[in-house]
């Protein structure tokens, strides 16, 4: 069988205007009552990686948030929470700082603090057997992933794999980074995490998403559509469609092929619109960008480059850019490596720099720096 991934344009986050296109989306991909019983406990697992101006495109957009909601209690669902585990501050807070809480609450669906840390074994896990998972992950019943469509140093892209990283609690999420610090352990790690988690329904913002120096500091560009599947790897397999990049540079779509989380086979996805069923060729098409700002590169690591990948020759670095940094300081406490890689060696009036030796480019100051003052470059 295929797996199913629905497409539904949407122009803006005008609250009726989104609910209408989710609501078709929903219903095309077969309604909720196949996924989810009226007494499961659901948790809507947010893209709020940290706090930022909604038109920046950095979290899943409250109206796309509240559509989902309200869906959910027309359709008879009344236990919903929402939540994240940000890579810095307070996801809770930034829930009612950005509108999202009093979008939640129109509809019976109240925000959640991934407060405490579950030690969770997985021994099914090929590559990952154990996470802290946030205790509000491990207490509900079903699982909805609400990704964002943006870049990502690391994996070229974050979508409905790599949200599931926020069901990782707090501190654990940066010392996942030093566990599976390449791209490929990672991406690896991305779907046991994904399996053991087990989200019933993905759901992706594309409506405005986010291209370049992603997953925070890129910048905000249309591309006019919802998405919606139950095979995570399928939807970013059509989300890479959409952006002109080969499914197969992304290791969150290789890896969740090998391991059995889903398909990016374009000949095992099935993309169905309003108007019907449409190839990957059409997608791209009709609603694809081929000028999308997204490294296209596929990473090499073995043989000769990975002999100079050793050496730390042609790495990608993160790098700042002196006259946008604010010395904030975000960027130190975001390292999580042991002694860290980036610290304040000249003082604090002047930027941090990097110990290079230390750094396991994992990029996590890239995506915590809130004022765009961090870039990745290939060395």
């Amino acid at each position: 069988m295929k797996s199913k991934v629905i497409l539904v344009p949407c122009f803006d986050y005008e609250e009726e205007h989104v609910y209408t296109a989710l609501r078709e989306g929903v219903d095309l991909l077969g309604g909720l009552d196949e996924l989810i019983s009226p007494e499961e406990k659901i948790l809507l697992k947010l893209n709020l990686v940290r706090s930022a101006q909604i038109e920046r495109a950095v979290v899943t957009h409250p109206s796309v948030v509240a559509a989902m909601a309200r869906i959910l209690k027309e359709d008879g669902y009344r236990n919903v929470k929402a939540g994240d585990s940000s890579g810095f501050g307070n996801a809770l807070r930034t829930m009612y700082d950005l509108g999202f809480a009093a979008a939640l609450s129109k509809y019976g669906a109240r925000p959640v603090e991934f407060k405490e840390a579950v030690k969770t074994a997985y021994p099914e896990g090929i590559h990952a057997k154990e996470f802290m998972l946030s205790d509000a992950v491990v207490s509900c019943d079903c699982l909805i992933s609400m990704a964002k469509m943006k870049t990502h140093a690391l994996e070229h892209i974050t979508g409905a794999v790599k949200n599931q990283y926020g069901c990782v609690q707090g501190k654990h999420k940066a010392m996942g980074h030093t566990q599976y610090p390449s791209a490929e352990s990672f991406g690896r790690m991305l779907i046991d995490l994904n399996r053991c988690v087990n989200p019933r329904l993905f759901v992706m913002d594309g409506i405005m998403a986010m291209e370049g120096n992603g997953p925070t500091s890129g910048d905000p560009t249309p591309m006019n559509v919802l998405l919606l599947s139950t095979d995570p790897v399928a939807l970013d397999t059509v989300f890479s469609y959409l952006v002109y990049l080969d499914p197969e540079v992304v290791p969150t779509n290789v890896y969740g092929q090998q391991m059995g989380l889903g398909t990016c086979k374009p000949e095992k996805i099935q993309v169905i619109t309003p108007e019907g069923g449409i190839s990957l060729e059409e997608v791209q098409k009709r609603y694809g960008n081929a000028d999308f700002d997204v490294v296209r590169k596929r990473q090499k690591s073995k043989g000769v480059m990975g002999l100079v990948d050793i050496f730390q020759v042609f790495r990608k670095r993160p790098y700042i850019i002196e006259d946008q940094c604010k010395r904030c300081g975000i960027c130190v406490e975001s390292c999580p490596v042991e002694g860290k890689a980036i610290n304040f060696k000249n003082g604090r009036n002047k930027p941090p720099v990097y110990d290079y030796k230390r750094c396991i480019r994992c990029f996590c100051c890239q995506e915590m720096c809130p004022h765009k003052a961090i870039q990745v470059k290939g060395h």
